[in-house]
């Protein structure tokens, strides 16, 4: 027994070193640190490298999350938030209709609007377009965030566009920049199990935020683990975005989430335990050597353990989102949304100093 622990001591240890003199880790180092239970060590690790990237600063942004259909083409075995065409409770809203909800919760300061959707068939692409567009028009000052790369993918089969051609038309209508949902686990293996089989595969994926690099737009990445994905997809994952961030440099941060159970009456062990996200996020934070910012995003993991995962790698807690819909569908039990005193206090709360951002890490203010 000593002499396996020797072993995995020894091992911790060279990973140590590698953190220390700021070498990249490999594929067996980061299934290494998913298999040892020391979670303390890879903690202390991840923070040393956030600490050296971003000291103590901690970013947010006063944004609103918007829903503009619910009805989705795509099965995919962990949402319950899709709806099929004339289903009880599917919607389709108009500009107009969005402008309505908008304007309860508006107000001079809001940096962002985020939105995501089903892939709905049942309009043409030119209806996404004008959703941009009316949005762009109404709120000039607000950087729109919307469509993920599977919803690129969906846009080029419906519009019969490339990739490309897609992505400067939205640009045009006045899309900023792009969430990064539709990622999942980037594993083909991954996608045929969970019924992603229709949905943007892994090169797909890649391919759409790569394209959005070239036409200078900067993306988000995200990871949605804890279900039947091995340790190492979840590092193969990891190592993709890597690869694509050394080729273009356009990813401004990942975020990791945890797969939510169907119901809130669920049993907690449905869950994904607190160890594996903090876990997840310090590796996260060890393997992207070269995005900036890893994100503890609150609506997954909810207030006091975020501001945990703040010490294990974490330099952004997300944003106001006002009334997130999505992880509540599949039984998130954390706040819907909140205000920017809260943030700031959750910040403060672990020790860091607030920074409220827009959309590009700017600085708008330091509290």
């Amino acid at each position: 027994m000593s002499m396996i622990v020797n072993s995995q001591e020894r091992r911790m240890a060279e990973i140590a070193e590698k953190v220390e003199h700021g070498e990249r880790l490999t594929l067996e180092d980061g299934v290494f640190l998913y298999e040892t239970d020391d979670l303390l060590t890879i903690g202390q690790l991840a923070n040393q490298v956030n600490l050296k990237k971003n000291g103590k600063k901690v970013y947010f942004v006063d944004n609103m999350s918007l829903y503009f259909t619910n009805v989705c083409e795509e099965h995919c075995a962990f949402c319950h938030f899709r709806r099929d065409e004339g289903e009880d409770g599917a919607y389709t809203l108009t500009p107009e209709q969005m402008f309505d909800y908008i304007d309860k919760h508006y107000h001079p300061n809001m940096r962002e609007f985020h939105i995501t959707g089903g892939h709905n068939p049942n309009v043409p692409f030119q209806y996404y377009v004008d959703c941009i567009k009316g949005l762009k028009q109404r709120y000039p000052n607000v950087t729109i965030k919307a469509h993920t790369a599977a919803e690129i993918e969906f846009f080029s089969r419906l519009s019969g566009l490339s990739y490309k051609e897609v992505l400067q038309t939205l640009m045009d209508a006045g899309l900023g920049t792009m969430p990064g949902g539709g990622a999942e686990i980037l594993s083909e293996r991954y996608r045929k199990k969970m019924h992603l089989v229709d949905k943007a595969s892994t090169e797909a994926w890649l391919d759409v935020h790569r394209t959005a690099h070239q036409l200078g737009m900067k993306t988000h990445a995200t990871m949605l683990f804890g279900s039947i994905e091995t340790f190492e997809e979840r590092i193969r994952h990891m190592m993709y975005l890597r690869e694509l961030q050394d080729e273009t440099g356009g990813f401004m941060v990942f975020i990791p989430n945890s797969v939510q159970p169907a119901s809130v009456n669920a049993s907690i062990k449905r869950r994904v335990s607190a160890f594996d996200n903090l876990k997840t996020i310090a590796i996260s934070r060890l393997m992207l050597d070269n995005i900036q910012h890893v994100k503890a995003y609150f609506i997954n993991l909810g207030t006091q353990l975020t501001q945990i995962a703040l010490t294990f790698g974490a330099s952004d807690a997300h944003g106001t989102i006002i009334q997130e819909r999505i992880s509540h569908a599949a039984g998130a039990t954390s706040p819907e949304g909140m205000t920017r005193d809260e943030l700031v206090w959750l910040i403060q709360g672990a020790g860091r100093i607030a920074v409220e951002r827009d959309t590009f890490y700017n600085e708008i203010k330091v509290y």
